[in-house]
């Protein structure tokens, strides 16, 4: 069994890591230059796919570009390149850009491939540490990813460089969104399972209770029918409504709790003279989002949804947005 080196050491090899690839990323940005600009001009008049390849740790590298372009507005996917010359080249059309990851520039498998992409006659963008390289030469638009030195030790395994690759992708993946106007709206369509998606996406009118779910009492019901609707529908509150079905109030568990301290006849009392009159509602057009911080701002835990005459279409708490994954 390896015995582990006393805690001072392990942090001294962590933080000579850190320092080590933000070394390499800081010296990127001399290269944020013409090529840079020439290779997001290729991407952005791209008709088809950016196609995105790369072998062993640039190969994980390209695949993690690819997923970040194509949920920033520039479709794109990987191909792995020892598989595309065994018949995944066909993935590969006119009109797309191939966008090619080496380090040395020498990959055999991507090597392979090149006179087959340059038959195709599409554009060809490599990223690699070597500007004399074999495929950078090839390239239509060549960037320079090349570090000073990998984080590790020995000098052998990709750390520094597939770091600084990343970020060299990253940087291509802003640089076009942006120009192409692309906004957290599109984000979200493209997102429709993530926090953000449904924070964009999910409004009021989806996740609201409607018809027979809606907690409701007319204005002339005594205090012990409302208490009943509240139980019964478990929303924690009761919109009051009038003969025309516009919401003339609400009545909640706090109103309850504060009614407490008062001497009402459940059975007599109207529901209309214990109500909170002119209470905030929503409309099912409105974000979920915005409801919650509604909520969140009147301290409130729930809300009645009106249409635009202010007639009562359905019902919101604070449980639905938590079970929507909006809270």
């Amino acid at each position: 069994m390896v015995l582990a080196p006393p805690d001072n050491e392990l942090c001294r090899s962590g933080l000579a890591v850190i320092r080590t690839e933000a070394q390499a990323v800081a010296a990127l940005e001399p290269r944020i230059d013409q090529a840079f600009a020439a290779a997001c001009r290729l991407l952005l008049e791209c008709r088809g796919r950016i196609v995105v390849t790369g072998m062993g740790k640039s190969g994980h590298i390209a695949g993690k570009i690819a997923a970040t372009l194509a949920s920033t507005g520039s479709p794109a996917f990987f191909v792995h390149p020892g598989e595309a010359s065994h018949g995944d080249l066909g993935m590969i059309t006119p009109g797309d850009v191939v966008l090619a990851l080496s380090n040395s520039g020498e990959t055999d498998e991507i090597l392979t491939i090149l006179p087959l992409i340059k038959r195709i006659g599409i554009p060809l963008v490599a990223m690699t540490g070597e500007p004399a390289s074999t495929l950078a030469r090839q390239a239509s638009v060549h960037i320079d990813v090349g570090v000073e030195k990998e984080a590790c030790p020995l000098g052998l395994a990709p750390t520094s460089s597939t770091t600084a690759c990343l970020a060299m992708g990253d940087a291509l993946a802003v640089a076009l969104l942006e120009a192409r106007g692309f906004s957290r709206d599109d984000f979200a369509l493209s997102h429709p399972g993530g926090s953000l998606g449904r924070r964009l996406l999910l409004k009021v009118g989806d996740l609201m209770h409607t018809q027979a779910d809606i907690p409701a009492v007319v204005e002339s019901a005594p205090l012990s029918e409302a208490l009943l609707e509240m139980s019964a529908k478990k929303l924690g509150m009761t919109a009051v409504v009038d003969g025309e079905n516009r919401i003339s109030g609400i009545f909640t568990d706090g109103d309850l709790r504060r009614l407490l301290t008062k001497t009402h006849d459940l059975r007599t009392t109207p529901i209309a003279d214990v109500m909170t009159r002119r209470c905030t509602t929503a409309t099912p057009d409105m974000l979920a989002a915005e409801a919650l911080a509604v909520m969140e701002r009147k301290k409130i835990n729930g809300l009645l949804v009106a249409d635009e005459q202010g007639r009562l279409v359905g019902a919101l708490n604070m449980h639905d947005l938590l079970r929507s994954g909006i809270v």
